[in-house]
């Protein structure tokens, strides 16, 4: 986040939004993985590892890779929360912290719907033989669902999904937290060709009261 949008306080919120949410990912993860008892054989590169490098943590491999699969989105959905706040703050100075915070959540709910979709259909896609293969055994819902293969699946959608649905309250309320706490909290930088750019949220209003440009 830092080498893409620089070291500010923009980027430092949506980091720790991105941390607090990845944390409970890991959480939910290790519960599902637990109470499901996965061995972390369902696919059959890990069997191939397990027989080529000896003793492997297969399970916390599969942990490994939940949590990094859902990191990508998480990273999508609180840089936008934290971007939307900022927008919205500099659109309209005279917003509460409960009306910035509404109109940020609903710009959010809007943002983790279609991406909830793409989720579940990316994990869908990556399965699709696996469940063509079941198709042609002619094998019950119930058979499949309880099998491995398919319910890894059915844990990384669903740890992915609360995980990214709790990112959006969460990133925001920090975000709206950051960016009232204080008069001079520090502005969005602006774009690279934009000539308005201000150290400060006080040296943005200062040059705007005088209109003048720096």
């Amino acid at each position: 986040l830092y080498l893409s949008h620089g070291v500010n306080a923009w980027t430092t919120t949506a980091l720790i939004g991105t941390l607090a949410s990845l944390t409970l990912v890991g959480v939910l993860a290790t519960v599902f993985v637990g109470a499901a008892d996965f061995s972390g054989l369902a696919e059959e590169e890990a069997s191939f590892l397990q027989l080529t490098a000896g003793q492997i943590d297969l399970r916390g491999l599969l942990l490994g890779g939940i949590v990094i699969g859902a990191l990508g989105v998480l990273d999508d959905v609180t840089v936008t929360q934290v971007s939307a706040v900022w927008e919205l703050q500099a659109a309209n100075p005279g917003y509460g912290r409960w009306d910035l915070y509404r109109s940020a959540l609903r710009i959010g709910r809007d943002h983790i719907a279609s991406t909830v979709n793409t989720l579940v259909l990316a994990y869908a896609g990556a399965s699709l033989p696996l469940f063509l293969l079941f198709t042609q055994a002619d094998q019950g819902l119930v058979d499949v669902l309880n099998g491995e293969s398919v319910a890894v699946e059915v844990v990384r959608a669903l740890t992915g999904s609360i995980g990214l649905v709790a990112s959006v309250p969460l990133t925001t309320a920090l975000a709206v937290f950051v960016v009232t706490s204080d008069r001079d909290a520090p502005a969005r930088p602006k774009p690279p060709g934009d000539p308005r750019r201000y150290r400060s949220r006080g040296e943005e209003r200062f040059w705007e009261e005088d209109g003048e440009k720096p």
